[in-house]
């Protein structure tokens, strides 16, 4: 077995996500096979097929849908949901998350106490209310003092202060009268920091000044301080008023801004890497990123439940009570056909239980409208969508509580906001988000322009209203990226749009992908730049020198690390240059291209050799054209396909058994092609060695520009 070790992959999130969607497919298509009827009518490449396709989202389908029993329709549904990118994200989270708990137990023990402390102090109002609730239920004391409602701290009557020439705001407080008598002297002042009821922070002076001064006062001493300096966490001045000027410490847990002041200015590098932290930094960190986890892990899951619950639900009735007979037509209930298209919208899946897919909603603005939407905020702006709902919560946070009011909760978000591939694989900084809209806006608008100009002439679509053919013009540019649905049929539209969409297949993940990877925070040490790496030094393959031999056994053992290299993740490549953020894309690109082209090569040559005799008999249909159409829609998991003239199903259906199982294979393969790479800390479990890691990289970056101008010298020599 030791033996046999070096030839198997490393246990890591690819190969686990490998794992993953080859044994819940094979599981599932003998569970989808045996609920045949008839029995086993269905054959077990087709059930195969038709699973492998739902659970990669590719949404190409051997048997129309409306044929199955309806156990089988919801295996496929469920298979869809479970094979979504998003569902995969919520557990890479939930994993993290608890792995965090486990590690590093004292981070999670002192987050879980500071967060018990606040909850015990007093709740703030909404500061609309606040005043209107403080009015209403004030009342006065036997003492005459005035106590609020909730009785819990004394209010005292301040003295008037004049307000500072730089105009920030004064925060005073008066402590009660004490008895006159000897106090110990103490030579400095202290403080403890509670909540006022009206959100504003108590400070408790313990005895401080001198016995004298004391005396002299009555007791009473006047502690005046500005208000962003009790934020600031700095030490500020107390006046007494016989003159004595004494310092105030600020506990470091007591402030944001001393606590997060490691979260900016030089420790943070590039791709939000820290470098530089001292012990207490590196455990403030820990525990701002498990708030983190455990944010994302209730944000996400919401998300991802509530865009697909509301969504089916409002198709689901429009077309129960506005379209039902397309799919009672198929025998379908109108509600499950809402219900399984906004499931396959939102997970760009492409899948309809309907045969004639989304042909029969063409002038049906509201479901083409809603399922667009769905399709944009399950893929290509989900992480788009997903940053403006934080953001959207942080603002309104701030804009309805009190500055000190849930201080974590504003933290956390700036956190995940500010640093976001630190904790989410699939959540962007804010100048790669905008990058990514814009690149939304050139493809989709592309392909919506390119349906309206190139199919001038059309007779087809030229029968179909303006306002129609404007609007489906809009959803299929949406679709044909990733949707995978199709609102004309597709044979009819012209040649140079199919070829279009093939190209837009093909690229449709490049986007996201190429941000992902380049916003990833170990971006150097993914492609191979840092060969201190210990996890890429016994894997990946070590330029050989000039003058420097290798024996055939060294040779082939490189040969097979170099194969297993792609465990890793795409663009992970042994490149041992030095490179700049341009270069960094463009060996993306490249790497994503050779990962990609050999795979469409091999699947096309093979499915055109299985497939001669159809060929032979109908070199019209069985087009090599038609063959590369469906193989590139499998590989990009999209599911639109030219068909078969004779029937509903997609081209696949009418392919030999051989030709379904090597697209079976591309689909698998295609399914990976958009994840993170391996050595992305998104994914990667928490550990100990996290931190040394990114001290290290930031010690060989320095290194590497050091030597830069000596390089560049040599060069102009």
């Amino acid at each position: 077995m030791h033996s046999f070790r070096p030839l198997l992959p490393p246990l890591n999130f690819i190969t686990i996500h490998y794992a993953y969607f080859i044994i819940i497919p094979l599981v599932s298509s003998l569970v989808f096979w045996a609920s045949s009827d008839p029995k086993f009518s269905i054959s077990y490449v087709d059930s195969l097929f038709l699973v492998t396709s739902a659970m990669t989202e590719a949404g190409l389908n051997t048997v129309n849908l409306s044929q199955m029993t309806t156990w089988q329709q919801v295996l496929l549904w469920l298979l869809i949901i479970i094979g979504s990118s998003i569902w995969v994200s919520i557990w890479t989270v939930l994993v993290r998350k608890h792995t965090f708990e486990v590690q590093f137990e004292e981070i999670v023990r002192k987050e879980r106490k500071r967060q018990l402390e606040r909850r015990t102090q007093s709740l703030t109002l909404l500061p609309i209310t606040h005043r209107l609730r403080t009015l209403a239920r004030s009342r006065t004391g036997p003492d005459g003092s005035n106590i609020t409602s909730r009785g819990q701290h004394p209010t005292f009557n301040l003295p008037v202060i004049s307000q500072p020439s730089d105009g920030r705001p004064l925060s005073a407080v008066v402590p009660p009268q004490r008895e006159a008598g000897p106090q110990p002297e103490l030579p400095s002042l202290s403080r403890t920091s509670s909540r006022h009821s009206h959100g504003h922070d108590l400070l408790q002076v313990e005895d401080v000044a001198s016995a004298d001064a004391e005396r002299d006062n009555g007791g009473n001493t006047e502690h005046i301080a500005f208000a962003d300096d009790l934020r600031a966490g700095s030490r500020s001045t107390s006046v007494a008023p016989s003159g004595i000027t004494t310092q105030r410490h600020f506990s470091s847990t007591d402030t944001a801004l001393t606590r997060r002041s490691y979260l900016g200015g030089r420790k943070v590098g590039r791709n939000s890497q820290f470098h530089g932290l001292t012990s207490e930094e590196r455990e403030e960190l820990g525990g701002t990123e498990y708030r983190a986890l455990k944010l994302l892990s209730i944000v996400v899951p919401l998300y991802f439940f509530l865009w697909q619950f509301l969504g089916c639900i409002s198709l689901g009735a429009w077309i129960a009570n506005n379209l039902p007979q397309p799919a009672l037509d198929n025998a379908i209930s109108p509600w499950w056909n809402g219900i399984f298209n906004g499931v396959s919208a939102f997970n760009n899946s492409g899948m309809s239980v309907l045969d004639a897919n989304m042909i029969p909603y063409g002038s049906s603005y509201f479901v083409l409208i809603v399922m667009g939407a769905m399709i944009l905020a399950g893929n290509t702006a989900y992480p788009v969508f997903m940053r403006l709902c934080l953001w959207c919560s942080l603002k309104i946070l701030r804009l309805v509580t009190y500055p000190q009011d849930y201080v974590e909760w504003k933290e956390t978000l700036e956190y995940i906001l500010k640093y976001p591939r630190r904790v989410y694989t699939n959540l962007f900084p804010s100048r790669q988000t905008y990058w990514l809209v814009f690149m939304l806006f050139v493809l989709n608008g592309t392909d919506w322009v390119a349906f309206e100009i190139l199919n001038l002439g059309n007779s087809t679509l030229e029968q179909t209203p303006l306002g129609s053919r404007i609007i489906d013009g809009l959803f299929q540019a949406l679709a044909v990226r990733s949707g995978g649905f199709y609102v004309v049929p597709i044979p009819t539209l012209f040649i140079g749009l199919q070829v279009l969409y093939v190209i837009m297949m093909y690229i449709s993940v490049y986007p996201v992908v190429i941000i992902m990877r380049n916003s990833n925070v170990y971006e150097e040490r993914s492609l191979g730049i840092y060969g201190e790496d210990p996890t890429y030094s016994n894997v990946l393959t070590r330029p050989v020198s000039r003058g420097q031999s290798s024996s055939k056994a060294q040779s082939f053992s490189r040969m097979v690390r170099v194969a297993f290299a792609e465990w890793y993740g795409v663009g992970a490549a042994p490149s041992q240059r030095e490179e700049s953020r341009i270069s960094f894309i463009s060996h993306q690109i490249r790497g994503q291209l050779s990962h990609d082209l050999w795979w469409l090569v091999l699947a096309v040559l093979l499915i055109v050799i299985i497939e001669t005799k159809h060929f032979l008999e109908d070199p019209v249909t069985f087009s090599v054209f038609n063959v590369v159409f469906e193989v590139v829609s499998a590989y990009g998991c999209v599911g639109i396909s030219i068909g078969l003239p004779t029937a509903a199903y997609s081209f696949s259906g009418g392919l030999y058994p051989g030709s379904k199982l090597v697209l079976c294979a591309v689909m698998l393969r295609g399914r990976h092609r958009g994840l993170p790479v391996a050595l992305d800390r998104a994914v990667k479990l928490p550990s100990d060695d996290m931190h040394r890691v990114e001290e290290e990289d930031h010690r060989i970056r320095r290194s590497m520009s050091a030597r830069r101008p000596s390089l560049d010298n040599m060069g102009t020599v």
